[in-house]
Parts: C-alpha cells; structure tokens; sequence
C-alpha cells in the first residue's frame, strides 16, 4: 500500500508540474501576443503628422517667355550667381531666372537699370555686342548694344539636353517653368502609412522639401569679349563660343556674332564642372581632376594634358607656366578636401603638381599680375602674393562675407557673395577698400 501510494503521490505531482508548466507557457504565449493584439486594436487609430514644403511650378508657353527676353524694370537680387563684365556694364545672373544689368560707370556707385528675363538661365558669356545665354535648353543669341533695350537675335533649342532635368518642360514642352510657389502644408498619415508618398499624391508630384529636417588676368575694358569668373560653364576664345555640360564640350562657331551655329560636341568624361580660356588652352575642371584642351584647331578642341585628383568640387584657372585649382567639399561635391592646387604647366601633357595650401571651403578665383583671390566660403575673400607659388603670402582677409566668385577686373575686384555683390579697389594692394555693394534681398 505504502509502494502503490507513492506512486500514486508521484504521478499526482508530476500531473500538477506539467499542469504549471502548461500554464506558465500559455501565460509567457499570452504575453508575448499581448502586445501584438492590442497594437492591432488600435492599428486604424494610430496617427502621426509632418509638415512638410512643396513647390508648385508656374508656367509660361513658350511663345510669352520669348516675348518677355527684353530689358524688363530692375529688380531685387534674390540668389546671386555667375557674372560678366563687359565695358561698364556688370550682368550678374539670378539663378534660374535671368540677368540683371548693371550700369558701372561709377563702381562706387553701381546702379541696377534692368532684368532680363531668362527661365533656366545658369550661364552667360559676352563677345562684341552679343550675350549668349542658356534657356533651360536653349542657347540664346541678345543683342545688348543698348543695355536698356536688349533684343534676342537667334535661339538654338535643345543645346542642353542634361538641363532637361532642371524643371522646364515637365512632359509639355510647349510649356516653361518661370517660378514657383512655395507652400507649406501638414500631412495625417497612419502610423503604417508612408508620409512621403502621400505628400507626392497631395501636392501633384511637384518639387518636396522637408520641412522638418575666373581670373581677368591682363584683359582691358577695350576688349571685345567679356570677362567671366572661374565658376563659368560659358567662355569664348577668338571666334567660337565653348560650353561644358556634366560631360560634354561643344563649340559653337561666332564668326558672325549674331548667328551662332553649332559646330561640334565632344565627350570629356563626367562631372564636368567648370571652362577657362587661355591663349590657344581650355582648362577645364572637374570633381575629379582638371583637363587641358589645345584648340589649335578652334571647331576641334584635342584633350593635351590631365591632372587626376580626389572627389571634390574643381574650379580651375591659368597662366603662361602655372594653374591653380580650387578644391572644395559639399553637398553636390560629396568631398572632403578644402585646398588649394598649384600645378606647373611647362609640360603640358602632364600637369605636376608642386604646392597644396589647405583652405577653409575655397570656391571661385582670380588672378591679377601677382596677386590671387579665392573666394573660401565663409571664411570671405583671401588675397595672396603669388609672385613665388611656392610660398605664397597672405595678404589680407576680408571676413564677414560668404563668397562665390570673383574677378579681378583693372584694380577692382568683383566679388559675388550670398549676401551681395562687392566691389573692391585694389590699387593700393596693401590698403584693399570696399567701394559699394549691392545688397542680396532674401
């Protein structure tokens, strides 16, 4: 009895150990589905907002956009970009908008006479009394004998074909982007919902934004080209117009300045960045290095030289036995390197690099006889001694202003920042003064 009752008392308890097992697994089941449950109760429920920022295009046909190329009414400078100066006149590029003129007869006293409306406009180069420009995709031909009534004389279209991108026909290219509106709204999504996507449907697919988150060297003002900066896309050498697009160059003949035709298109690679002319060479920069062009043959540029450097953002500029290449990081650049290069040039198949000065974020520069400008961001306006390019001599630093570009213009230096345009006498190289701005209204 006493044998068959323990084993009755171990089968009794081995019955209850599995009966709490079997209950301490269904309490750790239940626990772990809890949550699980009750998110799906409240799933439908479950709600979060973001604010977020569109742009909604504005469109012209491309008809009236034609029609309004012309010296409209002055207009506030919003967002400065590339620049050209030709006699007294400055045109200053607003990006993506046009040209404002500016009468500089007096650069202590700069006076804005007219814009010129140009959509998609980026570039701007000046021979005799023609202006090219870019048109999103088209190359315009202006006549700006008389500043204050500036006439178009020949578009080319579809010259650009990698501003398609840029937002000027969006699928209708009878059509034009001339601006765009920004507007601000608020998002409810659930919480298994992407926010993005029904921000896309709500504002018809329209631009997002979270809301949340060269050198002017020895050139006079007697001659019949412009002078442009080192930022440049644009740039003429004797009778042909040259631009560089993320991979091309193309040439266009200006023989006659008024008729522009195009000529030729040649592959350079890619990231193509930025043209300088000097003498019978086009220095071009790019994010990965900086490409020498004879154009002994002026319709057929042959590459000469290359000089191969890391990632990063490339403006370059030139003379008779050196170049000197900006290196800077960004957004667009995806680099890290802030210096600046000094390569020889005596063999021009095989630039050699001799000097890096590192630098804060250097964009645009100048050259003028000895001394150079950079353009360092926000670190302002530096200007060396450049007379031995192995050692080169700070000479002053104009701070306070987050700088472009800049050219160095017959003891004057012009220099685009975010918030302005400044001029500088420089004639006094020791005792460098301000002689006006013209204020950036944001």
């Amino acid at each position: 009895m006493q044998r068959s009752y323990k084993g009755r008392c171990q089968f009794n308890q081995t019955l209850l150990y599995m009966k709490k097992n079997q209950t301490i697994r269904a309490a750790a089941i239940l626990f772990v589905l809890l949550p699980v449950a009750f998110s799906a109760c409240v799933k439908d429920k479950c709600t979060r907002t973001h604010t977020y920022t569109y742009y909604e295009p504005v469109y012209k046909t491309k008809t009236e956009v034609r029609a309004n190329i012309k010296s409209n009414a002055p207009r506030e400078i919003e967002n400065t970009g590339k620049l050209n100066i030709y006699g007294n006149y400055i045109f200053l590029n607003e990006i993506d908008k046009g040209i404002h003129v500016i009468d500089n007869s007096n650069p202590s006293s700069p006076r804005t006479i007219a814009f010129v409306d140009i959509p998609g406009n980026m570039d701007i180069a000046v021979k005799g009394n023609i202006l090219y420009a870019d048109l999103y995709t088209d190359l315009v031909a202006i006549d700006i004998s008389n500043p204050s009534n500036v006439v178009v004389k020949k578009i080319i279209e579809n010259q650009f074909p990698h501003r398609y991108w840029g937002g000027g026909f969006y699928g209708d290219n009878s059509k034009v982007v001339v601006d765009w509106i920004k507007k601000d709204t608020t998002v409810t999504a659930r919480c298994d919902q992407d926010f993005w996507a029904i921000a896309e449907m709500d504002s018809g697919n329209f631009f997002l934004a979270s809301s949340n988150a060269g050198s002017a060297g020895s050139s006079s003002s007697s001659s019949p080209i412009g002078v442009g900066g080192s930022m440049a896309r644009f740039t003429i050498m004797n009778n042909r117009l040259y631009t560089v697009s993320y991979s091309d160059l193309d040439v266009y003949n200006i023989t006659n300045v008024a008729d522009p035709t195009h000529a030729n298109r040649i592959n350079i690679g890619w990231n193509i960045e930025t043209i300088y002319p000097f003498k019978n060479k086009l220095f071009i920069g790019s994010m990965t290095g900086m490409y020498v062009y004879n154009v002994i043959n002026p319709d057929a540029p042959v590459q000469a030289g290359q000089f191969q450097h890391v990632r990063t953002c490339d403006p370059v500029i030139a003379d008779d036995t050196y170049a000197y290449v900006t290196l800077s990081s960004g957004n667009v650049c995806q680099g890290f390197t802030n210096e600046l290069d000094v390569l020889k040039l005596n063999n021009i198949t095989d630039p050699q690099l001799l000097k890096v000065y590192p630098l804060t974020n250097p964009k645009g520069l100048s050259k003028s006889g000895n001394y150079l400008f950079i353009c360092d961001g926000a670190a302002g306006l530096k200007v060396f001694n450049a007379a031995d390019v192995m050692n080169l001599q700070l000479i002053k630093t104009i701070s306070g202003i987050d700088t472009y570009d800049v050219i160095a213009y017959n003891n004057t230096a012009l220099v685009v920042a975010k918030d302005g345009l400044y001029q500088y006498d420089y004639s006094d190289i020791n005792n460098i003064r301000q002689l006006s701005k013209i204020t950036v209204n944001k």
